[in-house]
């Protein structure tokens, strides 16, 4: 993938969807969530026709602070999973990023304190409106040893989530789709959260 990548929302759209494209703008992946499910099931695609997909997300079970939420390819076939971190996950957002049952990678928010001021900058009347000028949180992948490899960012934007990920280390495609995947499965997850 070519980095940064731009990842983008609409925050008034009642079923989230998430835009992930390259340096060039072009779309790598498209999320569509669908709503009322009691059990999250995500399909990433390579379109916005959602013609092509390219990865499937099943939590293990039905909304826990300890969910488990498998990605597989389009054919079943098992790729990893990605874990919240239950009470960890309280205060700061802390998932791990498994294939099979190792730990590949460890994804955790650099400063809790950016998501608590967006989530109440964001009830504010009228200002709210500008929540998304004021606190921008990151996050962090990092290797099990702590080495950082990419990093997320909250940028700037009215009425949209913005977020870009930049490449600290190579890694391989296999290792690559899985942390992109764990970041997507994160922003989904933790957007409820403020």
């Amino acid at each position: 993938m070519d980095y940064p990548l731009q990842l983008s929302f609409k925050l008034l759209a009642l079923a989230p969807q998430i835009y992930v494209r390259d340096r060039a703008g072009q779309l790598r992946m498209y999320v569509k969530q669908k709503l009322l499910k009691l059990k999250e099931q995500v399909t990433v695609f390579a379109d916005e026709a959602q013609s092509v997909p390219l990865y499937h997300i099943n939590a293990d079970r039905v909304i826990d602070f300890n969910a488990r939420y498998n990605i597989t390819s389009p054919d079943g076939r098992a790729l990893g999973s990605v874990r919240r971190r239950g009470r960890r996950s309280l205060w700061r957002a802390n998932y791990e990023i498994m294939r099979g049952e190792e730990v590949m990678f460890v994804l955790k928010e650099t400063n809790p304190w950016a998501k608590v001021g967006d989530a109440l900058f964001g009830e504010i009347p009228v200002l709210g409106m500008f929540a998304g000028y004021v606190f921008h949180p990151h996050y962090s992948v990092s290797r099990a040893d702590g080495t950082e490899v990419l990093h997320v960012a909250k940028q700037s934007a009215l009425f949209e989530g913005k977020y870009e990920i930049e490449k600290r280390q190579e890694l391989s495609p296999e290792d690559e789709g899985l942390s992109v995947l764990g970041i997507l499965m994160m922003l989904l997850l933790e957007r409820r959260r403020g």
